[in-house]
Order: C-alpha cells, then structure tokens, then sequence
C-alpha cells in the first residue's frame, strides 16, 4: 500500500470516529459512577495498550516499526479514592506494569516479590517517582531506554550475530502451534528471576518477516522536541542512557545474546 497524504488523512477520520466513539462510552461509565455514588470505593483506570502512527515519520499502523513516542507514550488515567486527586497531571514515569501491582495494594493483597511494577499511590497523591527510567521496544528489534526527558533508540550492532530465542514453556504462535521444525533445536534455560525456579525451553526463532533493525543509536531530547524529528548529539548523555539500559536489561534477566545483538557489555 502507497502511503500518501491521501491515506493518512483518511486514518486520521478513522482514528478520530474511534476516539468520539470511546469517548461517548467512557461517559456512560463516569455517569452510572455518578449515579450510584461509587467515586468514594472505587478506583477508576482508564489505559490503553499502545498508540497508533498516523503519517508521523511518514507511517502508519505500529507493527514492523520503531516504537515512537505515538506508539509508546500512552494514556493513563487514574481516580483512587483514597488520594481524590482530579484534573492534575503527573510528571513521574509509569508503566503499564504497574497497573496489576497498584490494584493489589488498593485490595491489600500482598504484592509478590518478583512483580517490577510499582504501586503508584504515592504518584497518584503527590507525583512521587517510581522509577529512574524505563526499557521497552519489540522482539528483534530497536530497544529503548526513557526517563521523562531524553528517549534513547538502541540498534542491532552492524557486526553483530542475530541470534532470537523462544523462551516459554507454551509453545504456541499468536495463531498457531510450534511446528516439529521449529522445536528441532531446543535446548533447556534459565531458571530465570521470573520464572519461579523453572527452566524453560529455549527455542531458535528465524522469521523472514523481521528484518533486523539497523541504524544508528539515536538520542532524542522530549522536551524540546516531543515528535522525535531533531535527534542530539550528546555523548554524556547517551552514556547515561546506556547505562540505564544495560542496568534495565539486566534487571529484566535479558539473556546473553541480547546484549551481543545491541553492542552493549553485560
């Protein structure tokens, strides 16, 4: 498909007969929360999975791309009756990860020890960080460290080996089953930090659908240009950056080959 100014208009009608249509029934919610007085017991989260590149960079859709801020930087609106905070906004970083364990506490189940999420009580009273940074990005993939201010882009090192791993104890695809093919060359991994003491297969992943993802290492400064069109140039910074990185895949047990595939040091 041409993408052409064309298309990306008619997405962006698409994309905003979506938005009136949830915003219509996210209204019909905060009514029947009005009408029977539950603002005083119960929580309100209002998320998303991820965003959508209408045009922006010249793309659209979010699949086969790099994950810019469109994409990554989603909506998340929380009322928590116990801090009855309204129409401010949050400075802090958060995750989606830190919806499951700010539920638990809000029920007073214990939070177990191997969740990296964080509950945002203490965000959501009084903009308390609850974390430095954050890693994200998709599999074989740019990954990307951000902290609030500067967003780093990591690519496949040029020279380096390509090597993309299964890891699971399910072997399904999105919409099918592992072939015998596939399941050949298995070996056993781990236990990892949250796998619970388990091993778990380690599979050989090829897909020619998933080109690897070269380039340069990019900065960009989201304050000054939050639509990532002017990356910087700015060595004390991309270090920093690469240091959170590198602390943040370890935290997340990246394997070996990971850290080979980004020309980064374990």
């Amino acid at each position: 498909m041409e993408r052409t100014e064309e298309l990306f208009r008619h997405y962006r009608c698409l994309y905003a007969g979506l938005l009136a249509m949830c915003d219509a029934n996210l209204g019909k919610v905060l009514d029947l929360m009005d009408e029977y007085g539950m603002w005083d017991d119960t929580m309100l989260i209002v998320n998303t999975d991820h965003g959508f590149l209408l045009g922006e960079h010249g793309l659209l859709g979010k699949i086969g791309m790099s994950y810019f801020e469109e994409i990554a930087n989603i909506p998340l609106f929380i009322w928590d009756p116990r801090a009855r905070v309204q129409g401010e906004r949050r400075g802090s970083l958060a995750q989606t990860i830190d919806i499951a364990p700010t539920l638990l506490q809000y029920f007073g189940v214990p939070i177990p020890p191997d969740m990296q999420g964080r509950p945002l009580d203490e965000t959501i009273a009084e903009d308390k960080p609850v974390r430095e940074a954050a890693l994200y990005g998709t599999f074989g993939g740019h990954v990307f460290c951000v902290d609030g201010r500067y967003c780093y882009r990591r690519p496949q090192a040029a020279d380096a080996p390509r090597r993309l791993y299964d890891f699971t104890l399910m072997c399904t695809h999105m919409r099918s089953r592992f072939s015998p093919a596939e399941l050949k060359d298995f070996d056993l991994a781990g236990p990892f930090s949250f796998t619970k003491g388990c091993r778990v297969l380690r599979i050989p992943f090829e897909s020619p659908k998933a080109p690897p993802a070269l380039g340069q290492p990019t900065l960009w400064d989201l304050l000054e240009d939050p639509g990532q069109e002017r990356p910087i140039g700015d060595p004390e910074i991309e270090l920093r950056m690469i240091d959170r990185m590198i602390r943040l895949m370890k935290d997340n047990a990246a394997p070996p080959e990971q850290f080979a595939r980004l020309g980064l040091a374990e």
